[in-house]
């Protein structure tokens, strides 16, 4: 999004309608490529999807009434409060060790990789998900990015989901979410679809380097 409205002055509608499509990329290859590796909770992610669905929706709607300036400082302004949460819990594990939480192994059965051995992932704070995804999406759409910019550091710091889990559930859902909100812009003409294609080719790559990448590193450089 920086890239697309700074350098290459698009004007914001457009690098977001832009980005948007590319976030649908994203999410198929990495839904794709992590499927049998049981680290997307299928269940727990079309619950929160439902929540995310609805909030793109709506952003994409608020987007058309929002001025450029003010899109561009909401831009900094969340992209600064998601870096500030996930730096300073670089150094804690997100292991719930309440005897109460929610057990997401009966939403998927996704396990702990991480752990010394493999563990049901132990999922708490259900409504606080919720909220977040709703949030996610609605952001994702009025800023055109991926709402797992929100999703994934709620669901890791708070509900217990480890970080490799979280982001690939993520990654899963955001198509849905991008293509809520592209839908929209689509609509109003803000689309340009040989552009949107082009940089589609481009996440293509970039998607599969992240894997690769986000396989062999730590999870506290991932937070980093």
């Amino acid at each position: 999004m920086p890239f697309l409205n700074l350098v290459l002055h698009f004007p914001f509608s457009v690098a977001a309608a832009i980005s948007l499509t590319t976030v649908i990329a994203t999410s198929s290859t990495v839904s794709a490529g992590r499927a049998g590796k049981q680290l997307i909770n299928m269940k727990l992610g079309m619950l929160l999807e439902v929540a995310t669905a609805a909030g793109s929706f709506l952003g994409g709607m608020t987007a058309q009434f929002v001025s450029q300036s003010l899109l561009q400082r909401l831009f900094g302004v969340v992209a600064v409060i998601v870096a500030l949460i996930m730096l300073s819990r670089l150094r804690r594990r997100n292991v719930i060790l309440d005897p109460a939480p929610i057990p997401a192994s009966s939403a998927g059965g996704t396990t702990n990789r991480r752990a010394v051995a493999p563990s049901p992932i132990e999922l708490k704070r259900l409504p606080l998900a919720i909220a977040a995804s709703f949030v996610a999406g609605n952001v994702s759409s009025l800023l055109g990015i991926g709402g797992g910019i929100i999703k994934v550091p709620v669901l890791n710091a708070w509900c217990g989901v480890p970080l490799r889990a979280a982001a690939a559930t993520s990654a899963f859902m955001i198509g849905v979410t991008a293509t809520a909100g592209a839908t929209i812009y689509y609509g109003h003409g803000q689309l340009e679809p040989a552009l949107a294609a082009s940089a589609c080719l481009g996440v293509q790559i970039g998607s599969w380097g992240g894997m690769k990448f986000g396989a062999a590193a730590s999870a506290k450089w991932l937070r980093f």
